[in-house]
């Protein structure tokens, strides 16, 4: 009889386990990312005869429950994405691409946090840095004085240890791939550490009732690195959004146990740190050239909140055998459909056009609704005529055509209308769906993509 390996090969990015080393993962395509691990030395087979269990109290749906006074932040932007301020006992774990500026938003929660609740409430413990670098960093983002608790160790059993010690109500970890555990026979960052060091942590954080940061490492397809039911253990996810050619940041909620999901912050990255953005739209839309083919402006919703960004196509004549579809800021499966929508039903012909799309200030779009701005703004450069540099587009186009109603059109009319435009396109179907527009603007009601192109011919 063969014997049993006590040794697991187990993928670094997504968890999934092998029975032997091999180099690709099915589950997630990456390359060498399987690692030996050692199996746990428990033996669960026999659970059931080990001892019995307790019955369960059931109660109704209807009874007093806990209420959650929130600590709100000094900045707005955090509370905004947090629900409206951090939950006491919650976990939130923070993501996005290294130098995004994840550390230098964290500091600047947790020195804002200790000047209101004052010494000994807030830790900052980095596994990253040594304690010198987190000093540089604090003098120059002006918080040197802010009386946080900061030290620089790995050892999850010395934090645990410590905390027990001690009363906090804020603690942050940078990063939860730098812990580690003794027990556990393997290196940090492995999918077994991450997984127990997250789940003592978590641990001690309800038990003790403070607010929990952790600080998570990105692979490259941008999702958070480690097994994924660390975003399942969490109370929060955020990520952490920009390119690092741009000095806007966007915060987005994914996940949010006491709040609403696809929140966004909206930051700016200057010497001084990073500093909340009042009007988003505005700053999106400052440097917009006007009168420019391939040029419209989209009203859309993150959240709860409006934004106005400026959607940028530009189609030219290929030059080589194949025509080239460069998407940045925007699905480009997507982009796909809308051309061959094009197409199909306007008799209009992108085979022998390379077509970019770019989102203008490094935001990423996601709803539907962008559509019909994307569709303008490709007709536009196609037939290089500009649309008028006063007019919102927005609209969902499907298959057959149709341009679809989207949700809350007030919301973004109204942000439009505040921030100067005049007209804007929408769809026709809003009437059928009792929902009545308040606003002084002139707009255009569109239902199919074909009076889409007569408005360029």
């Amino acid at each position: 009889m063969a014997k049993k390996s006590s040794i697991d090969y187990v993928c670094q990015e997504c968890g999934a386990v092998y029975p032997k080393w091999q180099g690709k993962c099915d589950s997630c395509g990456g390359w060498n990312t399987i690692v030996e691990e050692k199996k746990p030395t428990d033996d669960f087979s026999n659970i059931s005869g080990k001892r019995k269990g307790n019955k369960i109290d059931f109660v109704s749906l209807n009874g007093e429950s806990q209420t959650y006074e929130r600590l709100v932040t000094n900045l707005s932007e955090i509370n905004r994405v947090s629900g409206g301020g951090l939950v006491p006992g919650s976990v939130i774990l923070v993501g996005g691409d290294p130098g995004i500026g994840k550390s230098t938003l964290l500091l600047q929660i947790c020195a804002g946090m200790a000047n209101k609740l004052g010494s000994d409430s807030c830790f900052y413990i980095s596994g990253e840095e040594a304690i010198d670098q987190v000093r540089i960093r604090a003098r120059r983002l002006g918080l040197a004085n802010a009386p946080v608790r900061l030290a620089s160790t790995t050892s999850v059993k010395d934090i645990i240890a410590t905390l027990e010690q001690e009363n906090p109500k804020l603690v942050i970890i940078d990063s939860i791939q730098t812990m580690y555990i003794d027990e556990v026979e393997s290196t940090p960052g492995s999918v077994a550490q991450v997984r127990a060091a997250a789940y003592e942590l978590i641990k001690i954080a309800k038990k003790k009732g403070f607010i929990l940061f952790l600080v998570g490492h990105v692979t490259k397809q941008g999702a958070i690195a480690g097994p994924r039911v660390l975003e399942h253990m969490v109370d929060t996810v955020l990520y952490f959004e920009g390119d690092r050619g741009h000095h806007f940041r966007i915060l987005r909620a994914v996940k949010n146990r006491y709040g609403a999901t696809d929140e966004i912050g909206v930051f700016e990255m200057q010497d001084t740190g990073l500093v909340e953005v009042e009007n988003p739209s505005a700053l999106f839309l400052a440097e917009r050239q006007g009168c420019v083919s391939g040029s419209c402006v989209f009203a859309g919703i993150e959240g709860s909140r409006p934004l106005l960004v400026e959607i940028q196509a530009l189609v030219g004549n290929s030059g080589y055998g194949g025509a080239k579809r460069a998407v940045v800021g925007w699905d480009a499966s997507r982009l796909a459909m809308i051309l061959a929508v094009l197409e199909a039903r306007c008799g209009m012909n992108f085979s022998n056009h390379d077509v970019y799309l770019n989102i203008a200030g490094g935001l990423k779009i996601s709803e539907p609704a962008a559509d019909l701005a994307v569709a303008m703004a490709v007709i536009s450069s196609m037939t290089n005529k500009t649309l008028p540099s006063d007019m919102v587009v927005f609209g969902e186009i499907g298959l057959s055509g149709e341009i679809r109603a989207v949700s809350q059109p007030n919301l973004r009319l109204k942000e439009a209308q505040k921030l100067g435009f005049n007209n804007a396109i929408i769809p026709n179907s809003f009437s059928d769906k009792k929902q009545k527009l308040i606003t002084n603007m002139s707009y255009h009601e569109i239902g199919n993509v074909q009076r889409l192109i007569s408005r360029f011919s």
